[in-house]
């Protein structure tokens, strides 16, 4: 039986060009028998970290590399590097040719080819300077070898075949493959004219002749280049000579916060120690002294040191420098983040399962994002650059979509639709690309008296549905910034971002989670501004007033204005919405302010949650925690989970811990739940854990309807859901700003 590994595949990060998304190109691969799938995206390595994720769980063996285009008439060449240090030289060259560009564009000679040749393996995707190309990479260059179903093939593949041997380079069968199914086709041809400006009709010879460009079965592979059978053998050995995997890519925290003489986990505990006694000046409570201890061992066990010490580092020099900031996520309401002064939310004021977010059993790194003086952030961000160099340091990509007003405005110029016609139709498009099945209804398209009866009509519309979801073009994140102890260049490429002094990688925040990178969230808070002008004008009138954790604790007539709804001006309670709950749920303690940054979104609202909280805590609704059969699990299993909030899911980490103890998820499914509810890649994806939870519940003895009732409450949360960790440090500056406008109205106004 013939084997077969296609090794020239673009993905839909060959921006306008690749018709088909990762993971649908790694499952068509598994499902045809292919022995291998290589991705080489044009001048990038955006699209790798998804096709290596589909690839893990498919079971397909993949190669992942670029697809190097040159401004010197040199041929494609796609690059695949054998080993770590062959891709530490791939990521530099990218990173070259990135710099001397703008953004998104890539410059590369030959020349630069042949600086950064060791441990690549090539293959060239034309003849023409092939000589020069086998002088550079030796034995590890291929000649590219495709039908072009335009006649004369057998000519076309014999004068391959003669200058392959002129040079001394074998050839490799290839489909030059662009989508992995041919019905893409369309959908190619609709990219291409996006690409060029230009509309179908006057595309013209612009277009693929064919509708050939996608992967094929090794036995379809083998029939078309029966004449050369050693090209369909090559990509075999092409396999074989390529070792290195993403999973090779071991990330290092930086050295700089440890002093020498010290190890990062002595210096983290030295630090951390010192600061709770300042913290707490009439000694540190005996819980806060063990719960440290116990989060100090954690750190150590999964050797995150360097990681708090690093955000500790960038908090230390905001602070020297006057710049108020404070911490949240995942791992910052700690009692060890309170200690080093990233945040202000005290340990004791809120109970946060340190667990639950430096776990051993998800493998995956902290999570803590700073917020900043907006006015001043760039000073922190500069700081980062100067201390680590453009070569360590760099913001992480934001991949901007197709969603639907985008897709259906340039498929509809493309298909020739009436500029009037477009317009309604945007009018007509809302949300995100979960949305698809929704849009564009005949009932929606009879109210602005369109008909998809219509088949121009008809084929925009499956064509703009099909488009949504795809990636558009790499942006800059807000501020998420990646930090490394050795050249961040020979990780991934860094390029320019639009502005002056700023430069971003081709990754993602949900790549660089796969792949367990460090991610800083440097980011910018205009309520922080504020409250460092109040601060500053109370301290001018003789208010002993520097730091957030500075404010008196509690105060009752705070509670009292917030619970009149008098909150103009505070910090994310002062919209319309927030102003009429307030007086509803009657805040009286810091716990109520995280509950009430929390319930007023579109998660607990879609799902069901707002109405049996306030109820509950009204007393017009009893409080209740359904059980499991006692042959199952012990009774109070959810009341453990959801006691702080009256028996109703409200934030992300108790839809995670139902998850594990009702449904008895393992630590890895809960996670895969938790990205389903929070990540724009995974919208749409969480229908596919309903079986497993509601199974799972009913299995254990809970009742069958109160189990899909968890579930639609968990499900409304990948609309958006707020983690509990991220609501208590809102709610510290919704506090901080609701007691300087009770008790210093003209600070807080000026």
């Amino acid at each position: 039986m013939t084997a077969h590994a296609e090794l020239v595949c673009a993905t839909a990060f060959s921006f306008l060009e690749g018709a088909s998304h990762a993971a649908e190109l790694v499952e068509q691969a598994g499902a045809l028998g292919l022995a291998g799938l290589g991705v080489a995206d044009r001048n990038t390595v955006a699209g790798v970290v998804r096709a290596h994720e589909a690839a893990r769980k498919a079971g397909v063996r993949l190669l992942v590399g670029a697809r190097l285009g040159f401004v010197d008439g040199t041929p494609d060449v796609v690059a695949y590097p054998v080993d770590r240090a062959g891709w530490g030289r791939l990521t530099r060259l990218l990173t070259l040719g990135k710099r001397r560009a703008k953004k998104g564009e890539c410059v590369l000679t030959r020349a630069d080819l042949a600086g950064h040749a060791a441990g690549l393996l090539g293959i060239a995707m034309a003849p023409e300077g092939l000589a020069e190309l086998r002088e550079m990479l030796g034995g590890r260059l291929w000649l590219a070898a495709r039908r072009l179903h335009g006649g004369d093939d057998a000519g076309h593949l014999a004068a391959l075949a003669a200058a392959g041997r002129a040079a001394r380079v074998g050839l490799l069968a290839t489909g030059d493959v662009l989508y992995h199914h041919p019905g893409r086709r369309p959908l190619a041809d609709v990219m291409t004219c996006i690409r060029l400006g230009t509309t179908i009709e006057r595309a013209g010879l612009a277009l693929a002749p064919h509708g050939e460009r996608h992967l094929k079965p090794p036995g379809e592979m083998a029939r078309l280049f029966r004449a050369y059978p050693e090209a369909v053998a090559a990509s075999l050995e092409i396999m074989e000579r390529v070792g290195f995997s993403l999973d090779q890519l071991a990330y290092e925290y930086p050295d700089e916060p440890v002093p020498p003489g010290r190890t990062a986990d002595e210096h983290l505990a030295h630090l951390t120690w010192e600061g709770a006694a300042q913290r707490y000046p009439a000694g540190v409570p005996a819980r806060v002294r063990a719960t440290i201890a116990k989060e100090l061992a954690m750190i150590a066990r999964l050797a995150y040191a360097r990681y708090f010490l690093t955000v500790h580092d960038i908090v230390r020099f905001a602070r020297g420098r006057g710049i108020l900031c404070q911490g949240r996520g995942s791992a910052a309401n700690s009692a060890v983040c309170f200690a080093l002064g990233i945040t202000a939310v005290d340990p004791t004021e809120i109970d946060l399962l340190f667990e639950r977010f430096v776990s051993a059993e998800r493998r995956e790194p902290p999570d803590i994002d700073v917020d900043f003086e907006h006015e001043r952030r760039e000073e922190v961000i500069q700081y980062l650059y100067t201390r680590y160099g453009p070569d360590r340091a760099a913001i992480a990509a934001t991949v901007i979509h197709y969603r639907p007003k985008m897709a259906i405005r340039e498929v509809g110029r493309v298909m020739g639709l009436s500029e009037d016609t477009t317009a309604i139709l945007s009018s007509q498009s809302w949300g995100s690309h979960s949305d698809a099945g929704e849009l564009w209804s005949p009932e929606r398209l009879a109210e602005v008296g369109l008909s998809d009866d219509a088949p121009a009509l008809a084929r925009t519309l499956a064509l703009a549905r099909e488009l949504i979801g795809f990636p558009r073009h790499l942006s800059q994140h807000v501020g998420g910034f990646v930090l490394t102890r050795g050249p961040l260049v020979e990780t991934v490429p860094v390029g320019p971002a639009a502005m002056a002094d700023r430069f971003f990688i081709e990754w993602d925040k949900d790549d660089i989670d796969t792949l367990g990178i460090m991610k800083v969230d440097v980011l910018a808070l205009g309520m922080l501004t504020c409250i460092r002008r109040a601060f500053a004008d109370l301290r001018a009138r003789g208010f002993p007033i520097a730091d957030l954790a500075d404010v008196p604790r509690e105060d009752p007539a705070v509670y009292r204005m917030l619970s009149r709804g008098d909150s103009v001006g505070v910090f994310q309670v002062e919209s319309r919405a927030q102003m009429n709950m307030l007086p509803r749920l009657r805040p009286a303690r810091f716990y109520d302010l995280v509950i009430e940054v929390a319930i007023v979104r579109p998660g607990p609202i879609q799902g069901d949650m707002v109405h049996p909280y306030l109820r509950r805590r009204q007393g017009k609704e009893r409080v209740h925690f359904p059980s499991p059969d006692p042959a199952h699990g012990p009774a109070d299993e959810l009341e453990r989970v959801l006691g702080k909030t009256l028996g109703v899911p409200l934030f992300q980490e108790q839809a995670m811990r139902i998850a594990i103890e009702a449904a008895k998820f393992t630590p890895e499914e809960a996670n895969a739940l938790r990205r389903a509810m929070a990540t724009f890649r995974h919208v749409g994806t969480i229908n596919t854990f309903f079986d497993k939870m509601v199974g799972g519940m009913v299995a254990r003895g809970y009742d069958a309807e109160f189990a899909e009732r968890c579930f639609r409450q968990i499900e409304g949360f990948g609309t958006y859901g707020f983690p509990e960790s991220h609501a208590a440090s809102f709610a510290h500056l919704v506090y901080v700003s609701a007691w300087l406008k009770c008790h210093h109205p003209a600070a807080f106004a000026a």
